[in-house]
């Protein structure tokens, strides 16, 4: 078969064998130039960071172990300094590694690093809404709400604290139901924390029993351990699969989904009730305040918005806390001796049957720097959330485009050998001084700095010490191993740190 060809005569003819080699070669080659000219740095990026070269479309992922994601930066800061670049697929994220970069970034550039930096499978989840994932003007609406609201309802203040006393108690009894025997503590350790923000969020707790509750902790703690997944990683860097591959982005977004719809019908119920003079919860302050400022156009008041909101209180608040408390006990049975003077501590300060109190911090120093140590050593979001610049900024002798994201690790802060000695060992002598007292640290940033921090800092510390010196004051916890054999190794550390699956015995004392 012969072809005649445009722009060549006419008795000149071409075999289709013939034409497929050029044709070929012709393609390959306008696709490699297409796919330069796609790639070429924007004038911008050639004053970015130095980092390792990156390869076309795949950037540098390639070079990055996914399932360790602390030491490919850990090594890759050991090459290009505290502040790199590297690629995520095709966009670049500066990298600051150390306290010094991580300080200056969020501290003293707070402005500048205030930025959420994009993350596709929640920006699907979310659509831009909510406290974690909004931008711009919405996002400082939303925080000031938040963080208002919170403390109208309490936070850093006796009413909250009661809420958490109380649920010591129920956590307490609950744990005495298990007569002993070996028991997972994911389970329990998840319903305490989720009762308080329930609380906070709809006025109520629920029975550790209860099917609406245990719905909402399984579909809790499945987006938190997909959340952690190398796979969710991939689709985050290339976001043009998500809406044409299978994978666990699809389960996650299913799960949100799930929390979203539940929240809405508390919502819905809430409207039908609201009584304008007497706010009871969180979401009644939110109603309330739609009412007052309905032409605010930096707050988004609608249901949808709302429900984002009280699900990012609900997964940060619950499956973080969960985690920190199940890392505590597994920590604190390998290492009897340190469990032996936290318990010696709380004999002498609270006795065996007066509950703590917040203010009995002061006088318990050891348990203090324990429960810092748990923090710091587990290092619950080694990465933590992805920022990005809000505009073109000069950062030491670096232009970073405005939009660019920019990636802190909290584990190099965490793990800093020059602030904690044997950083990689269990130590809470890390928060006491020479005299035995507990001792403030500047690079004791577990919930990040500066204006992305963590809104609920305050009370997950209130929690983290109520609970676990309410736990240790009523019970021994006895290992089903010898200590040295306990496994430590958490399972996961991607986006979040999740300890590994274990069995221990509360024995009352």
């Amino acid at each position: 078969m012969t072809y005649k060809i445009s722009g060549v005569p006419d008795n000149t003819c071409v075999s289709k064998k013939g034409l497929h080699g050029p044709f070929v070669v012709l393609v390959l080659s306008l696709s490699f130039l297409l796919l330069l000219y796609l790639w070429r740095p924007s004038p911008g990026r050639g004053k970015l960071p130095p980092g390792p070269t990156p390869l076309p479309i795949f950037g540098n992922f390639l070079q990055i172990d996914m399932k360790d994601i602390r030491q490919s930066i850990s090594n890759f800061s050991k090459i290009y300094g505290p502040v790199f670049t590297l690629y995520f697929g095709s966009q670049p994220t500066v990298v600051l590694h150390g306290y010094e970069a991580v300080k200056e970034a969020l501290i003293d550039y707070g402005e500048e690093f205030s930025g959420r930096g994009r993350i596709p499978v929640f920006e699907k989840a979310t659509k831009g809404l909510g406290i974690s994932f909004s931008r711009g003007n919405v996002w400082k609406a939303t925080r000031h709400f938040t963080v208002n609201t919170l403390r109208s309802l309490g936070m850093g203040k006796r009413t909250i604290e009661t809420k958490v006393q109380e649920e010591a108690e129920w956590l307490v009894m609950e744990l005495k139901k298990t007569k002993g025997s070996p028991c997972d503590p994911q389970f329990i350790m998840g319903c305490a924390p989720c009762n308080v923000i329930c609380s906070i969020i709809f006025q109520n707790r629920f029975d550790y029993k209860d099917k609406d509750f245990l719905s909402l902790i399984e579909n809790v703690n499945m987006c938190m351990k997909i959340m952690s997944t190398p796979g969710f990683q991939v689709f985050n860097a290339f976001p043009i699969l998500l809406d044409y591959c299978p994978g666990n982005h699809k389960t996650f977004l299913k799960h949100f989904a799930t929390i979203k719809s539940y929240l809405l019908e508390k919502i819905k119920e809430h409207e039908e009730s609201l009584d304008v003079s007497n706010p009871r919860d969180f979401i009644d302050y939110f109603l309330i305040q739609r009412c007052q400022e309905n032409g605010n156009q930096q707050m988004n008041y609608t249901q949808e918005h709302l429900a984002i909101m009280v699900t990012d209180l609900f997964i940060a608040g619950t499956e973080t806390l969960s985690s920190t408390l199940r890392f505590a006990l597994l920590l604190l049975m390998k290492y009897p001796h340190i469990t032996d003077k936290v318990q010696e501590e709380i004999g002498q300060v609270l006795g065996r049957h007066r509950s703590p109190c917040m203010l009995d911090r002061i006088h318990m120093p050891y348990t203090n720097a324990m429960v810092h140590e748990v923090q710091r050593y587990i290092d619950l979001a080694p990465n933590n959330m992805m920022h990005e610049v809000t505009c073109d900024t000069k950062f030491r002798d670096y232009f970073i485009p405005k939009g660019t994201s920019v990636l802190t690790s909290l584990t190099s802060v965490l793990h800093d050998s020059k602030e904690f000695p044997n950083p990689e060992m269990f130590d809470p002598s890390h928060f006491l001084d020479e005299n035995g007292n507990f001792k403030k640290s500047d690079y004791f940033m577990p919930f990040s700095a500066g204006k992305r921090k963590c809104v609920g800092e305050g009370l997950a510390s209130m929690e983290l010490f109520l609970f676990l010196t309410t736990i240790l004051q009523n019970f021994k916890l006895k290992s089903l191993s010898d200590p040295k054999d306990i496994d430590i190794n958490p399972i996961s550390s991607m986006f979040s740190t999740i300890p590994p699956n274990f069995q221990l015995c509360f024995i009352p004392v």
